[in-house]
């Protein structure tokens, strides 16, 4: 399975920690997001992964690259596992030339994809699923031979944030889509499910992207684009089991490390006696 990596935003609601290092870099833990992602993806099958990168985010692939210094330490299993991974998968990186959208960003892979089926998994957002979300996916389309999108239900409050969907149930949990609407008002949403920023695509999605119009800003959202494709042949958005956690602001970020470090028996042993000093509104020793 071939999966491509978007992480080419700039990330400036995390400015200016952000000014020169990607935000898919920030750590999660004792990791740096991207790297959660690319685990995700071989979790789910992948054996090519594209990351579709920016300017000044060579960081990334340095990330998973050798580095020949460390890999003379015997007493980090955790870069071991890191070359493990990258050994799993082929790593690739590409440049989007200019900050012109997420739908811009996935037409950067069109000549590494081909004529396949590929998966999409965004660079700020971590599923943790069993089986992994884009597996679950995956047979999804298998069944249908057509898109597939990852959606579940967000709170009217949030609704303004997503790329918002409506269609027919065809089975539980599987919807084919006609409405696909990019962050739309309360007033105007078609439906509650918002898609969550992983995808499996067809080479047709290449086609209605180049026929989508820019918007005001000058990029062409993704959501626009599989709109068109809505129209012309069936895409479905599909539920899932597991938890995803959005990374895309400092409070999301944040929330998510302790959230993480709270499932380390250590980390939450340290961390429980600071809560609990914090909850009492008393100085954190």
């Amino acid at each position: 399975m071939k999966v491509v990596i978007p992480a080419a935003g700039l990330g400036t609601r995390f400015l200016p920690a952000t000014k020169s290092q990607p935000k898919e870099m920030l750590p999660m833990v004792d990791r740096p997001i991207i790297q959660y992602v690319v685990e995700e993806a071989v979790a789910a099958g992948a054996d090519d992964i594209l990351i579709v990168t920016g300017r000044g985010k060579r960081t990334l692939e340095d990330h998973f690259d050798l580095s020949p210094e460390l890999a003379r330490r015997e007493d980090s299993p955790e870069l071991r596992q890191l070359d493990e991974l990258s050994r799993r998968a082929r790593i690739h990186f590409v440049r989007q030339r200019e900050p012109k959208g997420l739908a811009n960003a996935i037409e950067c892979a069109r000549y590494h994809t081909g004529a396949e089926a590929f998966g999409v998994l965004l660079g700020d957002t971590i599923n943790v699923c069993d089986p992994p979300l884009l597996r679950q996916l995956w047979n999804r389309y298998e069944k249908y031979r057509a898109p597939v999108l990852a959606i579940e239900a967000v709170p009217d409050e949030k609704v303004q944030d997503y790329g918002i969907v409506a269609g027919p149930e065809v089975e539980p949990g599987v919807f084919r889509l006609e409405q696909l609407v990019e962050k739309p008002t309360l007033s105007k949403a078609p439906s509650r499910l918002g898609l969550t920023g992983a995808y499996v695509l067809t080479p047709e999605v290449y086609d209605a992207i180049d026929r989508t119009r820019p918007d005001p800003r000058g990029e062409v959202q993704l959501t626009d684009a599989l709109q068109r494709l809505a129209g012309e042949r069936p895409v479905y958005g599909a539920t899932f089991v597991g938890t995803r956690y959005d990374i895309g602001d400092r409070f999301l970020w944040l929330k998510t490390n302790l959230l993480f470090a709270w499932d380390s028996p250590e980390l939450r042993t340290r961390l429980r006696p600071v809560v609990e000093s914090l909850l009492r509104d008393e100085p954190p020793h």
